[in-house]
């Protein structure tokens, strides 16, 4: 199955953030042509069918690549993630859940937008399994409990279901961070027509930029750019949700703005 550019260059810039379990199993699943079909069919689904914007694998990798950035802000800054520190993992076996789950959240977009995060645990698990088989093929117990915190974070990422992992946490504010125009594009060429819901694609449309960097009094800051004020739905109605009832929040500082105006901090 062919790759687009982007994708290739969004897995290049993970493996280079990889070493050890966590790089074999980007490797893994980047070469997985189930997981390759599931991500593409999720975005024909997502696209041309429902109207909305990239659920596929440009998406999915860049999900990861914000999830990892996360991850290892957090872990300059001295921060135990939940495996740690339940002393039933290592940082090496959060990294891999925070990576497979990242790459795999969005699968259940190829039935429908309902309950997608739901069913995308089911269409996930065969390549779970597979992927964690290779990853600890002598250790069943690290398996069991990696493979359910990577269930936990695809349940949750939408926010509908509680979550209560630091790992999780990530990646679902990493698959809110997604929400540069790039990621709108096809379908805002799609459609000119308006409709229900456009606002989604309008607000998405203006997002320039979204940071993810140091923070000065938190480990993390995360800055939204954008042209037009209507990019603040985008903050406002998907990201901020997200962090809100999130186990990262005391982790994050958030902020948006619109081009030559001042900076609006929420967090």
């Amino acid at each position: 199955m062919r790759k687009s550019p982007k994708e290739i260059e969004i897995e290049k810039e993970m493996l280079n953030r990889l070493s050890g379990k966590s790089a074999r199993a980007a490797s893994l699943i980047f070469n997985d042509e189930e997981a390759q079909a599931m991500q593409n069919y999720a975005n024909i689904v997502s696209i041309k069918r429902l109207g909305y914007n990239d659920h596929g694998p440009v998406h999915m990798r860049k999900t990861a690549l914000n999830a990892l950035i996360m991850f290892d802000l957090l872990g300059e800054a001295g921060i135990k993630f939940s495996l740690e520190e339940d002393n039933i993992g290592t940082v090496e076996d959060s990294k891999v859940a925070v990576l497979i789950s990242s790459l795999l959240h969005d699968v259940g977009m190829s039935v429908g937008r309902e309950n997608h995060e739901l069913l995308g645990v089911v269409f996930a698990n065969p390549v779970i399994e597979r992927t964690l088989a290779k990853i600890y093929p002598q250790e069943t117990e690290k398996k069991t409990i990696v493979h359910s915190l990577i269930i936990e974070s695809i349940a949750g990422h939408m926010g509908t279901q509680d979550i209560h992992s630091l790992e999780a946490g990530l990646v679902s504010i990493g698959d809110g961070c997604d929400m540069e125009k790039g990621r709108a594009r096809v379908i805002f060429l799609l459609s000119r027509t308006p409709k229900v819901g456009d606002i989604h694609k309008y607000s998405a449309n203006s997002i320039q930029k979204v940071e993810i960097v140091a923070g000065e009094e938190k480990p993390i800051r995360i800055i939204v750019e954008m042209t037009e004020s209507v990019g603040f739905f985008q903050i406002e109605e998907v990201l901020f949700p997200k962090i809100l009832s999130n186990p990262a929040k005391p982790y994050i500082e958030l902020y948006g703005r619109v081009a030559g105006e001042e900076m609006r901090r929420y967090l």
